[in-house]
């Protein structure tokens, strides 16, 4: 059995305050791993094209307010 299929049937056996305790762990875990991916693609210039073009549209007057 692998480790992901040994977690899997670990959790199916959590009591309901422990599996909450652990969607928030896991929740806040992703928004992490997201942040720091999102800072990377940043600080790489990934993003620089997406955000000139973005600006540029706005100052072209092809954006709406939300």
């Amino acid at each position: 059995m692998s480790t992901v299929q040994e977690i899997e049937k670990a959790i199916t056996r959590l009591p309901k305050d422990d599996l909450s305790v652990l969607s928030g762990w896991f929740e806040e875990f992703e928004s992490r791993i997201w942040d720091n991916q999102f800072e990377e693609d940043v600080q790489s210039g990934k993003l620089e094209r997406l955000a000139n073009k973005a600006i540029a549209d706005f100052r072209a007057g092809k954006c709406k307010e939300l």
